[in-house]
């Protein structure tokens, strides 16, 4: 992760973070993404309710890149998919998509996604059409994750949609972070800048971490995904 650092009595120190607080006075121009990767990766999916720590920022990467994945200018898409549990650092739990939220938290909870989008350089909330597929590919993501990770206790999700193919691993929150932070950087950079986000923004399976030189154990090869078909809006 990039993280600016000053000069202080001869050592480096990190820079402070703009850490997500009170929601009501929240703009785009407040959004400090590195703070949110940090919340993100440091709050574990499921209220913690898993044998093994395993967080909504690598929950959020392993949707925007299964949606990138289907191929086709899945840009916006895969940055909507990345930002889907932003809330959830501003509001807590009962602020996930997932939720029956109470009235005060559907307000706060469409302010901040407004703000973190606007923030992203979205112009929009999701399309009908984008919104019915981060639904799809979060429930598949569920069911990997009831498939790959010890305790998550959703059989449910398993049975009913087919994962996605990629295996979940548990990542530690350091690194987490940073991949949500730099997979945001990836898809926030225009398509004509440097090559699609398809080459830059996706690794191939067995990839060398670009960071330790060690092959990438949150491994970002997704094959194109199935959506099951004949879904409706009302599956999620």
């Amino acid at each position: 992760m990039n993280v600016r650092r000053r000069a202080h009595g001869g050592e480096a120190e990190e820079r402070s973070l703009e850490w997500p607080g009170n929601p009501d006075t929240l703009t785009a121009e407040s959004v400090d993404f590195e703070a949110l990767a940090h919340v993100l990766a440091n709050t574990c999916r499921r209220d913690g309710r898993m044998r093994r720590f395993h967080s909504l920022a690598a929950h959020a990467v392993t949707m925007s890149e299964a949606i990138e994945g289907l191929g086709g200018d899945m840009r916006e898409a895969a940055l909507q998919a990345l930002l889907f549990e932003a809330s959830v650092a501003w509001l807590g739990p009962d602020a996930a998509p997932s939720r029956r939220k109470t009235e005060k938290l559907r307000r706060l909870g469409a302010r901040v996604d407004r703000a973190v989008r606007e923030a992203a350089g979205l112009e929009s909330e999701p399309t009908p059409e984008q919104a019915e597929l981060l639904r799809f590919i979060a429930r598949m993501a569920d069911a990997a994750e009831a498939r790959d990770v010890p305790g998550s206790g959703d059989s449910a999700a398993a049975i009913l949609f087919p994962p996605l193919d990629r295996k979940i691993k548990s990542l530690d929150p350091a690194r987490a972070a940073r991949l949500w932070l730099d997979r945001l950087n990836d898809l926030k950079r225009p398509p004509d800048s440097g090559g699609s986000t398809a080459e830059s923004g996706t690794k191939e399976s067995g990839a060398k971490d670009h960071m330790t030189g060690q092959e990438n154990p949150h491994d970002t090869h997704v094959r194109k995904t199935q959506i099951p078909a004949g879904g409706s809006r009302d599956a999620a």
